[in-house]
């Protein structure tokens, strides 16, 4: 599985990525997660041009998944991880996070950040596994800017779920391992919104129950 930069002849392919695996909150009863609408095409082509938009593609250089990143308090934020059901189980979502960290520590970062649903086996849960821990209130290294996303998330109606906070450090393996082998595969997770650059609401995992397929986006 190859990752690299979006294009931009592969946004409205995002979004229907995104729909697709947006699905599998449905049959939690998360119906308004489901049908919430992918990012617009606008915001999707700032974080391309940013170089903030990774996708995963296929044989035929095809995206069967991405991820999009924000700089939140000296941490790389994944904003959002989809991986198409089609994909699902053979560690897309982990893939991209795994480039992620390496990227991030080549560029200084200290840490990843994300925010995702507490009670959604293929969100903190799966994070947890990835290395990701819960910051609890009072924990120092939730910053006031991971306070400010879930804020937003709040007032467009994602508190409706229990949401978390959550960093993984990184060290330098993180640099080392980008590219290698993906772990177990189960796409990841959540996670919306990250910073001020994309309005928030319903990854990335960073939308990743044994009977749901994780396969779905990072929110």
């Amino acid at each position: 599985m190859r990752i690299r930069v979006a294009e931009p002849a592969e946004l409205l392919l995002l979004q229907d990525i995104e729909r697709a695996a947006g699905e599998a909150f449905r049959p939690l009863g998360m119906v308004e997660i489901a049908d919430d609408d992918p990012l617009p095409l606008d915001v999707l082509e700032s974080y391309r041009t940013a170089g903030r938009a990774w996708v995963a593609v296929d044989a035929t250089d095809r995206p069967v998944a991405y991820l999009l990143t924000d700089t939140v308090d000296g941490a790389a934020h994944i904003e959002q991880v989809s991986v198409h059901p089609d994909a699902a189980r053979r560690g897309v979502g982990r893939a991209l996070i795994e480039h992620l960290a390496g990227t991030a520590r080549e560029q200084g970062l200290s840490a990843l950040t994300l925010t995702t649903f507490a009670e959604v086996p293929w969100n903190a849960p799966y994070y947890t596994r990835l290395g990701f821990r819960r910051l609890d209130e009072g924990d120092p290294a939730l910053t006031e800017g991971l306070r400010a996303i879930s804020r937003a998330e709040a007032a467009h109606g994602l508190a409706a779920w229990p949401r978390v906070c959550m960093r993984r450090e990184l060290t330098t393996a993180d640099a080392a391992g980008r590219g290698g082998p993906a772990g177990p595969a189960r796409p990841a997770a959540v996670v919306r919104p990250a910073g001020a650059v994309a309005p928030p609401r319903p990854v990335s995992p960073p939308r990743t129950a044994p009977a749901v397929p994780p396969s779905a986006p990072s929110r």
